[in-house]
């Protein structure tokens, strides 16, 4: 697939409209009683902070926003439910279609404290309703993937597998998977993800296929249920050895699959003294070239506590569909700009600074990022001196079209892998800190 603003498997039909909150439309039918509708106006999106101090945050769901702007239509049944609407408000909605432009970082891009990530453009009408579907999408994939991020960078290389679908709903399953393949996980279990994303899926068998394989006195039958996953996946397969006792698993494992069994998996215990242990026994038995797969439970600290033991993969589910702790990335949606003039909230805790904004990036001739500066949307690009610089604002829509050569999961993927390579080596830490880069702001009366 190369390009996932529309996937496969979504109607082409389809509406996002009432993926909102009632006060957008409220809000809408005062601006249009009261003249201020029309108003040119530039909303940003942004996160006042990083969720539990990490050092960075990962854009995820650029493409899906992008898609459901595009699918932000009212039907008649949509219409005839809003019936705390007037008149002039419903024939608005029913002609509704964005015409304005959005800019922002690219999917797959590092952000910070205040960078300014999303900037959309247009009357006021046809932006404020658009704020609850964009922060849906963006809130729940930059958590994921900001969280399999640093999976990734604990595993060190490693295989890392997602397999979360049953702990959370089942949408969000699909595009969680979508936010960690983004993120650097090489596959999933989830078949819709694959399907709809191009995804390599991956799966063998959980306890229940061993558990069903008894004798007729009701005893347990590992090998019978080794034997049969073999039979039909072929020795290349993985076989779950803990069901019973692992040791056991293990020998019965190599006495029905041969020294060339493709790997092991291990789902509960502790999973450090178990790898060496197995390994050992693989080794001895000479099966050196079976993998060991390990699940149950991980995150990035457990993922970085297991580096020095012998685990060719990695299988995580809660943590990554949940964001490891963060299951937003709390970012927002604010009115910066309006008729040209910058606006922004002066609430304590809440303070912005107003204004569209873009933003480059500035580092070091040894490719290290050191500065994000933000500077006015019209304005000259600032001068970073001796430092090099990179753009992240990019045009994503025109006159409400999606700009062309929108990159692919796989190439945001790719830039997601590179920009990890840019950060001062504390910024992949998963201690609590500072962010790795800070954002400057230049070039607003304030500064």
């Amino acid at each position: 697939m190369t390009h996932d603003t529309q996937p496969a498997s979504l109607p082409s039909n389809r509406s996002t409209s009432l993926l909102t909150d009632m006060y957008e439309l409220t809000m809408l039918q005062a601006a249009l009683r009261d003249g201020t509708a029309h108003r040119e106006c530039a909303f940003e999106v942004f996160a006042r902070r990083l969720p539990n101090e990490r050092r960075y945050g990962v854009v995820a769901g650029t493409a899906r926003v992008l898609r459901a702007v595009q699918d932000f239509v009212f039907t008649e049944d949509q219409l005839e439910h809003l019936s705390f609407l007037d008149e002039q408000t419903l024939e608005y909605l029913r002609n509704y279609r964005f015409t304005g432009q959005i800019d922002g970082y690219r999917e797959g891009e590092l952000y910070f404290p205040y960078s300014p990530l999303l900037t959309v453009r247009g009357t006021f009408a046809e932006c404020v309703i658009l704020e609850t579907v964009i922060l849906s999408i963006m809130n729940a994939d930059s958590a994921v993937a900001s969280a399999a991020a640093r999976m990734v960078t604990a595993a060190d290389g490693r295989m890392i597998i997602e397999m979360g679908s049953r702990r959370t709903h089942e949408y969000s399953a699909v595009t969680a998977s979508r936010a960690a393949y983004l993120a650097g996980f090489q596959a999933t279990s989830n078949l819709e993800a694959s399907y709809r994303y191009g995804i390599p899926a991956s799966g063998t068998s959980a306890h229940a296929w061993t558990l069903l394989h008894i004798n007729d006195d009701g005893t347990p039958n590992e090998a019978a249920a080794f034997q049969a996953q073999i039979d039909s996946l072929g020795v290349d397969t993985t076989l779950l050895v803990d069901t019973y006792d692992i040791t056991k698993g293990v020998e019965t494992a190599i006495e029905v699959a041969g020294t060339e069994l493709g790997g092991v998996r291990i789902d509960s215990g502790d999973l450090g003294a178990l790898t060496r242990r197995v390994r050992r026994q693989l080794d001895e038995l000479g099966a050196h070239n079976t993998r060991i797969v390990v699940s149950s439970d991980l995150d990035e600290f457990a993922i970085a506590g297991l580096r020095g033991d012998p685990v060719d993969a990695f299988g995580v589910g809660t943590s990554v569909v949940t964001g490891s702790g963060a299951p937003t990335a709390s970012m927002v949606y604010k009115l910066v700009e309006v008729d040209g003039h910058p606006v922004a909230k002066r609430s304590s805790g809440k303070a912005m600074t107003g204004g569209a904004k873009k933003a480059l990036r500035a580092y070091r001739a040894t490719g290290v990022a050191v500065d994000e500066i933000v500077y006015p949307f019209d304005a000259s690009t600032p001068d970073v001196g001796h430092l090099k610089s990179a753009e992240l604002t990019v045009p994503l829509v025109r006159d409400g079209q999606v700009v062309d050569g929108q990159p692919t999961l796989n190439e945001s993927r790719d830039h997601l892998a590179a920009q990890l390579l840019t950060l001062p080596w504390e910024g992949l830490a998963l201690s609590r800190d500072e962010p790795a880069i800070s954002t400057r702001f230049v070039g607003f009366p304030s500064q």
